[in-house]
């Protein structure tokens, strides 16, 4: 269950990256934080999303922004989907759904009429506090790295 709430600090990590390297939350201090959470590596709609993530990236720089994607997959698989789309993100582990399930990101979803637990795809705004500046709870992936980008412009003015 998500215990996100907005100006409350956000709930402390440590994943591995694509690289193996154990990446936590407080590593980024001092920045802000693009920490998405997306179902599964190289599928139609989350290839979108990192992609655009991946296009956008300067813009997150200069608004001194690091953009996370998080998924159950493992980093072998993340090596292999940033390499087949030339991503520059960094791509977080969590294969056991602590991470995933501590920021809301877990849950029911519906798909062709079935309902199954799974990933929601869902993006939260870490400030460089490292409070919750903004959730959203469900995406859709095509425009959401542009609607994240004018939110981190609007709340780092």
């Amino acid at each position: 269950m998500s215990t996100l709430s907005i100006g409350k600090k956000a709930p402390a990590f440590a994943l591995r990256d694509e690289k193996g390297a154990n990446i936590k939350l407080s590593d980024f201090s001092g920045k802000w934080v693009v920490l998405y959470f997306y179902p599964k590596d190289d599928t139609p709609g989350c290839t979108v999303e990192a992609c655009e993530f991946t296009s956008g990236i300067l813009g997150f720089a200069k608004l001194d922004a690091v953009v996370l994607g998080c998924s159950a997959d493992s980093p072998e698989k993340h090596v292999k989907f940033i390499a087949k789309h030339g991503l520059k993100i960094k791509l977080l582990s969590d294969p056991e759904h602590k991470v995933i399930e501590k920021y809301g990101a877990w849950g029911e979803k519906k798909l062709y009429g079935k309902t199954n637990m799974g990933i929601i795809r869902s993006t939260v705004l870490i400030d460089p506090e490292g409070k919750v500046a903004h959730h959203w709870a469900k995406v859709k992936a095509a425009g959401h790295a542009a609607e994240v980008r004018t939110k981190l412009a609007e709340l780092s003015n």
